[in-house]
């Protein structure tokens, strides 16, 4: 069980080595800078360029989080008052107090939670980079080894290797650049209709672009629903309808524009490696879970590849006289 600490650290690690293995190859073979000197700098740029970032955005959302969680008792009264209007205006009671009050037990329990995810998450990126260091010190020995010891014909061992950088550059790179894209458009909407701390709501928006089937919609709906309980009709109207028409059209698109570059992952594999993935490894299950289910129905494609040398035929039954 201690050894699956190490695992998400293991998984960005290889997500990392995939992404920047081209620039590593680049500096080595071609500028003939040194190795070690050549995966420090290829570590620190990820740091700032991807972690960095996002650990500063993670940061912003936890704060919110732990802030809701010790003032729990307020949230919960305000989302009375936004429920008692509701229920006023337009004859929609959304919670029972019996549910706001089962809410407010997880807001309070939730906390611990975040702060031992802060921490696991930490220990996660040390240990990645740890093992990032020296895959990239020993990219080309490696990947000799693994094509000499894989069990596999060499055109499978050569499939293995397209699709598995396929599939991380889908999860790792498509999945969060369209999430930002929808980010980001929703954005200049809170901006336009002037919703309160929009910064704070496209922190949120990203994160929830990355969630299959709800999506951006996770934000924008209860916000269009709560401007029109608090009497702002006009902003709440324009919040769903730029929403649904413009938020809502541009993940279509993205993925249209990215269609080349990245893997034409199924839903129902996004939809369970989101649900499977996050409760194994947290929120970076996000991107792990799906790759992992894309790369394990993909092994069973080059097993039966590898392994079945026709396709079974049914029997075939006699007509009846």
């Amino acid at each position: 069980m201690k050894l699956f600490l190490f695992f998400p650290g293991f998984l960005g690690a290889v997500t990392l080595y995939v992404i920047s293995r081209k620039w590593m190859f680049a500096l080595v073979e071609k500028r003939n800078w040194r190795k070690s000197l050549a995966a420090t700098i290829i570590m620190v740029l990820s740091f700032l360029i991807i972690l960095l970032p996002i650990g500063m955005l993670v940061n912003m959302l936890t704060a919110k989080v732990s802030y809701a969680a010790s003032h729990s008792a307020e949230l919960i009264e305000g989302l009375k008052q936004v429920n008692n209007r509701l229920q006023d205006t337009l004859g929609i009671e959304v919670m029972t107090n019996q549910r706001l009050q089962k809410l407010q037990e997880l807001i309070t329990a939730g906390l611990p939670g975040i702060l031992g995810a802060t921490f696991n998450t930490l220990t996660a990126i040390a240990i990645m980079y740890f093992i990032l260091f020296f895959m990239l010190v020993n990219g080309r020995r490696m990947e000799e080894k693994l094509y000499e010891y894989i069990p596999l014909k060499d055109e499978n061992v050569e499939r293995l290797g397209r699709e598995f950088n396929t599939l991380v550059i889908a999860n790792a790179v498509g999945i969060p650049l369209i999430a930002i894209v929808q980010g980001i458009i929703s954005l200049i909407g809170y901006l336009v209709f002037g919703v309160p701390q929009p910064i704070f709501w496209f922190v949120v928006t990203c994160f929830t672009a990355m969630l299959p089937v709800v999506g951006a919609a996770a934000v924008y709906v209860p916000m269009g629903i709560y401007l029109l309980a608090t009497g702002s009709s006009w902003q709440g109207i324009a919040v769903l309808v730029y929403g649904f028409g413009v938020v809502g059209t541009s993940d279509n698109i993205a993925r249209f524009l990215l269609a080349k570059r990245i893997a034409d992952v199924h839903p129902l594999i996004t939809i369970f490696g989101v649900l499977i993935g996050v409760n194994l490894f947290g929120f970076i299950g996000l991107i792990f879970g799906p790759l992992l289910i894309s790369m394990f129905i993909l092994l069973l494609e080059i097993y039966s590849n590898e392994f079945v040398v026709k396709k079974r035929e049914l029997p075939k039954h006699k007509p009846v006289e």
